[in-house]
């Protein structure tokens, strides 16, 4: 028998989750009311407000129905690994989005890129009502290096949309990259499902010594990423060509350097992180 709680809609997350609904599907609804682009950025943009509004109605329902309690997974960590997650994606799109796609004269594009950041205010405001909290007892994603391995696997996704195959097919060093985005973002999807669905008891070893040696070897293939990248994407081109338009070829490999800069810090950050858990934190 389904409960109603209506509790879950007046405390102050249910009532930032509902203005989270309002908020994206307004964006996603100025954006399409203009047209389609043909732009992987475009389709982020369009994918991130559709994807955030309807997880956000999808976790209202099932918490205001109590269902959330029948489903086999950890709701605390979901919940905590969307709003993580929802707040880089709008984040992402509120910068992209006007970026690529909005001028002076373009009134819905630059409403739907207002209400847009209005939206990443309440989902980092959600972060922050639903983080665990110091001395806390809650899932593995709640703690910060739970948040850090969303982070990984989100900078890796804006990567993906910047590649291009017929730029980075044409040399073995960028493709072992993409190899590298590619394999850091599997393990790390990996252990957000994995702990969302409670299966971290498979695993044949102990977890945060899994965890901390993953942590040291993706470094390690990142701190090649950072080297090889740029070697390769401007070793003929070491400023943006002239006639180069909006969508130049040249922005979206200085996209791919930077972020992959970036995901080698938040892994170190990690790294200290998972180190200092395992080996300089004695059990109470």
């Amino acid at each position: 028998m389904v409960t109603l709680d209506t509790r879950t809609l007046t405390v102050p997350v249910g009532i930032v989750r509902m203005l989270e609904v309002v908020l994206t599907c307004i964006s996603f609804s100025l954006v399409a009311s203009v047209g389609h682009f043909g732009s992987s950025y475009w389709a982020w943009c369009m994918f991130t407000w559709v994807f955030c509004c309807f997880v956000t109605l999808l976790i209202l329902i099932m918490e205001f129905t109590t269902l959330n309690v029948r489903v086999p997974i950890s709701w605390d960590d979901f919940t905590t690994a969307f709003a993580m997650l929802s707040t880089l994606m709008v984040l992402a799109a509120s910068i992209i989005y006007p970026t690529f796609f909005t001028c002076v004269s373009c009134g819905k594009q630059i409403a739907a890129t207002v209400i847009s950041c209005l939206a990443f205010l309440l989902y980092a405001t959600e972060v922050g009502l639903i983080r665990a909290k110091p001395g806390e007892i809650s899932g593995f994603l709640s703690t910060v290096p739970g948040l850090l391995k969303v982070l990984e696997a989100f900078v890796a996704c804006i990567i993906f949309i910047s590649l291009d195959h017929g730029f980075y097919s044409r040399f073995p060093g960028l493709q072992w990259c993409v190899a590298v985005y590619s394999l850091c973002f599997i393990f790390a999807l990996i252990i957000i499902l994995f702990t969302i669905c409670r299966m971290l008891s498979l695993f044949p070893f102990p977890f945060d010594k899994v965890l901390t040696g993953y942590n040291v070897l993706a470094v390690l293939m990142y701190m090649t990423c950072v080297v090889i990248w740029p070697l390769y994407s401007f070793q003929n081109n070491h400023s943006r060509p002239s006639g180069c338009g909006r969508n130049c070829y040249w922005d979206n490999q200085v996209v791919v350097a930077f972020m992959t800069c970036f995901n080698l810090v938040v892994y170190i950050v990690d790294t200290v992180y998972s180190f200092r858990l395992v080996f300089f934190v004695t059990p109470a």
